[in-house]
This record gives C-alpha cells, sequence and structure tokens, in this order.
C-alpha cells in the first residue's frame, strides 16, 4: 500500500509534468466522452425527421416488372395448336399528392423534431460541462484532503515522537503517549481512506476523458470567487422558467403532441393524388403480341369506416397532448427550482467560504498556540492533537466550499440555458497556469 501510495503521489504532484487545466479536459471530454457522442449521434439522427417529412409532399415513383412462361393449347377444326412463349411486362407509376393533409401535418412535425434534437444536444453539451467540472474539481478535492491529511499524520508522528521523549523523561504519563500513538494510526488510516478517494475520483474522470488525466491545474491560492450576475434570484428564476433546454424540448414535445392531434384526424378526410402510369406488355398470343399504354389523371379515396380505429387514435393522441402540458408545467416549475436551489448554492457557499478561511486563520493560531502551551507545560499533548485535527477538518471544508460554489454557479446557468464554453472558460482563468 505504501509503495502505492507513493507511486500515486508522485504522479499527482511532480512539479516537472505539465497540469492540465479545466480547458484542456473539456475538450478531452468533447472528443472522448461516450455519452456526449451518443447524444451527437441522436442529434444527427434526428437531423433527418425534417427529410422524411418533406418526402410525403413529394412525387413517389414507383417500377414494376414481370416475365411469365406459358404454355397455350388451341384446338380449331383443322386441328390443335400448341404455343409456348413468355409474356413480358413492365410499368411505372408516378404519384404526386394534391391533399393528403396527415402528410402536411407528419412535415410539420418533422421540423419540429429536428429543432428537438437540437435542443436535446443543447442539453447534453450543458450536461457534459457540468459532469467535466464536477469530475475535476473531486480530484482537486481529493488531493486536497489527501494533503491535509498527510500533514495530519506528519503532525501526529512529530507529536508522537515528543511525547515518548517526554514520557522518558518522566514529564508525562503513558496516557498522552498512547493518545499521540492513537491519533498518528487514526492520521494513517485516514492517509490511506483519502488515497483511494483520490484514486475514485481520477477514474471517474478518466471515464468521461477517456484516459488517464495528466496532474491538474489547481485553484490559486486566495482566489476570490464573484457573486453572480445579475444579484437577483428573481431574476434567475424566471430566466429558469423562460429559457431552461429543458423547458424549451418540453415545450417542442408539446407542439409535436398538439401535431399528432391532428394528424390523426385527418384519418378522416379524403385523400387527392396525381397518378401518372406507362406500362407495356408483350404477350406473343393469337391476336395480340404487344401492348403499350399511357395513362394520367387524378385519384380521390375517401375513407368511410375503418373499425373506428382512427378515432382510437385520435383519442389517444388527445390524450398524449394532455401529458405534454403536464410535462411541460412540470419542467417549469423544475427549471425555477433548480434555478433557487443554485442561486442557494452559491451565496450560502460563498458565506461559508468566507466564514471558513476566518476559521483557518484562528485553527492556524489556535494549533500554534497549543504547541507553544505544550512547550511550557500549560497544555497536554491532547490539546494540540485537537488542534492539529480542526486544522486539518478546517482545510477541507474550506477547499470543498470552493469547489461546491463553483459548481453551483455553473448549475445556475445551466438552470437558466446560458450554460457553455464561456462560463468554461472564465473558472480556467481561476486556475494557476
Amino acid at each position: 500500500m505504501k509503495r502505492v501510495m507513493a507511486i500515486c503521489l508522485a504522479g499527482l504532484f511532480s512539479s516537472g509534468a505539465p497540469a492540465a487545466d479545466l480547458m484542456q479536459i473539456y475538450r478531452d471530454a468533447l472528443a472522448n466522452d461516450a455519452r456526449f457522442a451518443a447524444a451527437r449521434a441522436q442529434r444527427e439522427a434526428g437531423q433527418e425527421k425534417v427529410v422524411q417529412g418533406l418526402s410525403g409532399l413529394l412525387p413517389q415513383i414507383g417500377a414494376a416488372a414481370s416475365t411469365t412462361w406459358n404454355q397455350a393449347e388451341t384446338r380449331t377444326g383443322q386441328g390443335r395448336i400448341d404455343r409456348d412463349y413468355n409474356s413480358n411486362g413492365y410499368s411505372v407509376q408516378l404519384t404526386q399528392p394534391l391533399f393528403r393533409w396527415q402528410n402536411w401535418v407528419e412535415y410539420k412535425q418533422g421540423g419540429l423534431q429536428t429543432a428537438l434534437a437540437d435542443s436535446q444536444f443543447g442539453i447534453a453539451q450543458q450536461d457534459l460541462v457540468l459532469r467535466v467540472a464536477d469530475a475535476y474539481f473531486n480530484v482537486l478535492n481529493a488531493q486536497d484532503a489527501l494533503a491535509a491529511v498527510t500533514q495530519l499524520r506528519a503532525a501526529a508522528a512529530e507529536q508522537r515522537q515528543l511525547a515518548n521523549a517526554s514520557f522518558e523523561v518522566g514529564t508525562v504519563t503513558i496516557t498522552d503517549v498512547h493518545e499521540a500513538q492513537s491519533r498518528y494510526d487514526l492520521a494513517v488510516a485516514q492517509e490511506i481512506a483519502a488515497q483511494n478517494q483520490l484514486e475514485v475520483a481520477r477514474q471517474t474522470l478518466a471515464q468521461i476523458i477517456g484516459k488517464q488525466p495528466e496532474p491538474l491545474a489547481t485553484l490559486r491560492p486566495g482566489v476570490a470567487l464573484q457573486r453572480p450576475q445579475p444579484d437577483d434570484i428573481a431574476d434567475w428564476v424566471s430566466a429558469a422558467e423562460a429559457g431552461s433546454l429543458s423547458v424549451q424540448a418540453q415545450q417542442l414535445v408539446r407542439e409535436i403532441a398538439a401535431r399528432e392531434v391532428e394528424r390523426a384526424q385527418a384519418g378522416h378526410l379524403p385523400t387527392v393524388d396525381i397518378v401518372a402510369t406507362h406500362g407495356l406488355n408483350n404477350r406473343p398470343a393469337i391476336t395480340t403480341d404487344r401492348s403499350e399504354s399511357t395513362t394520367i389523371g387524378l385519384q380521390l379515396n375517401l375513407p368511410l369506416y375503418s373499425g373506428g380505429r382512427t378515432s382510437s387514435v385520435s383519442r389517444e393522441a388527445a390524450a398524449l397532448r394532455m401529458k405534454a402540458d403536464s410535462d411541460l408545467e412540470d419542467a417549469r416549475r423544475s427549471a425555477a427550482l433548480a434555478a433557487r436551489q443554485s442561486w442557494l448554492g452559491v451565496t450560502s457557499g460563498l458565506a461559508q467560504v468566507t466564514a471558513l478561511e476566518a476559521a483557518r486563520v484562528s485553527s492556524t493560531s489556535a494549533l500554534e498556540a497549543n504547541k507553544l502551551g505544550y512547550e511550557v507545560g500549560v497544555r497536554i499533548n491532547i490539546d494540540v492533537l485537537n488542534a492539529q485535527s480542526q486544522l486539518a477538518d478546517t482545510l477541507q471544508r474550506l477547499a470543498r466550499a470552493r469547489y461546491d460554489t463553483l459548481l453551483a454557479q455553473l448549475r445556475l446557468k445551466a438552470a437558466a440555458g446560458t450554460l457553455g464554453e464561456a462560463d468554461v472558460q472564465a473558472i480556467n482563468a481561476l486556475l494557476t497556469q
């Protein structure tokens, strides 16, 4: 285990290795993430919907050909005549719809379905940004946690050594030695757990970018996080209800469902087509060897009764339209809730960062004071150990608060439907270059 930890730490913190920043990781994810690749292929498939809808308004041309072997026997007063021959024929038919309302509705649906594919791809792009940022900051947070517990272990080892030396000269009891040993053992266990958590975080990031990540650029020390603009939760909620990509996608789904009702009801309407045919039959029979014809005309089809299927399909489509209405309202409410939660995540995160910055300063001062008190005999070993643990915990919580606040900012933009590559670049500017 120690060897594995040493190898991982050497790979993570080697000063000679170039650091990959958030923008580079995001570009790797664009090229290699399997989920995003599937979304891109789904969008390409969706682009064909408008083409398929248009096809119902354009001419349909078909051809058919046949050949038949014939054996014919004819009896006359002069005797019997046997004829063996092939009869061959072909025909070409062109049908141009003049009035097929359901085809027109399908053409409109095709355009909506193509727009829906674009909207869903936009959702996938925003999801990729969030997943990359979340995985990236999880790695940084795991590194911070490992660094904190490693520092805690080193301090506990130093305190254990002091306790043993003091026990030998009789200034402390065996209880102090055991307490120091216990804290050291606990720090070692925490370090192992932190190393495992770091490896899990790195593998999660590797799943997104398709390769093992390089050492990552970290947040600049003392970086200042900004409040969201506009600095009003009501504005963000309104923007989410109108601009969220999920809401836009659901609006398209509702419109498609409304068109589906119209298409189903069109099953009661007549259809009118121009039909043109050209055919040839070659039958070397007794009277006629070859016939060729060309026709053109209008064809009217009037549905009278389909067993109740058309009415049933219309009722089904109407019910699905009502479902789409409810889904749209749910999407609006969900977008508003996501905006509120993200807004509170940003504002409370900024407050936590400020409070934990102050706690770090006071925890560092408390540790130094306890160390000095231990040296002069007014503090015992457990006081120093507690101060060390408190400082390590504060450092971990401060790092997590910073990353959570940045993620909340991205989620707030996603809720409003404005999250994009520019937001990745803005956070990337906060990293060490």
